[in-house]
């Protein structure tokens, strides 16, 4: 299993990406290759799954850990291959659908390409319950401000910054609710003291 690349990022085509590890290029395919504009001709990560069939072996590749982990749930439902998962990962927002299969919402899901209600229903049935667990932290929904503003951005800074110091996003998610509290009133660096000052009480 090919987990990640790190190389240089040499062309950017519609449906995949040219990565030159080491003098060898890979080419990646991914569910939308423009998220990764800013990083042509620099060396960059990408996470991989290795996908083999009797006719083909295709690497696809993922911006984050979260992507490529819907990425293999989707090809454990009936119905759906990789080509149907790229699909639907190419214009989703992951929270929202996972949300969307805890809900049992056929409508969300059915509004992806090559997803009728039966497939909508199969997705329900293998993924309900399964994907929560997984989805990394740095995804979830926070309050909204007194303007109404999503103030996320310092809070999944702080998450990453904690992660960057060692700390399991299962730890980071145990405290998650009291840096919740007050986000509006505190910058990244306010919301890393609170944290870790929680983190010490654990």
């Amino acid at each position: 299993m090919i987990s990640y690349l790190r190389g240089n990022l040499v062309s950017i085509q519609d449906e995949a990406v040219i990565i030159d590890v080491n003098g060898i290029g890979y080419e990646v395919i991914c569910p939308n290759p423009f998220v990764f504009q800013d990083y042509l001709n620099k060396e960059f990560h990408i996470h991989t799954y290795f996908h083999v069939r009797e006719d083909a072996q295709i690497l696809f590749g993922f911006k984050n850990e979260d992507q490529k982990y819907l990425f293999t749930r989707l090809l454990s439902v009936s119905g759906i291959g990789p080509k149907g998962a790229l699909a639907i990962l190419a214009g989703v927002n992951i929270p929202d659908f996972v949300a969307a299969v805890e809900r049992e919402d056929d409508k969300f899901l059915t509004s992806f390409p090559g997803v009728g209600k039966k497939t909508a229903r199969q997705i329900i049935l293998d993924l309900k319950g399964k994907l929560t667990a997984n989805i990394h932290i740095s995804n979830v929904d926070v309050e909204t401000d007194t303007k109404g503003q999503v103030r996320s951005d310092e809070l999944k800074e702080a998450v990453e910054a904690l992660k960057a110091l060692g700390y399991m996003d299962k730890e980071v998610k145990q405290i998650l609710p009291e840096l919740k509290k007050d986000i509006n009133d505190h910058n990244t660096d306010e919301i890393i003291r609170k944290a870790l000052s929680l983190l010490m009480k654990k």
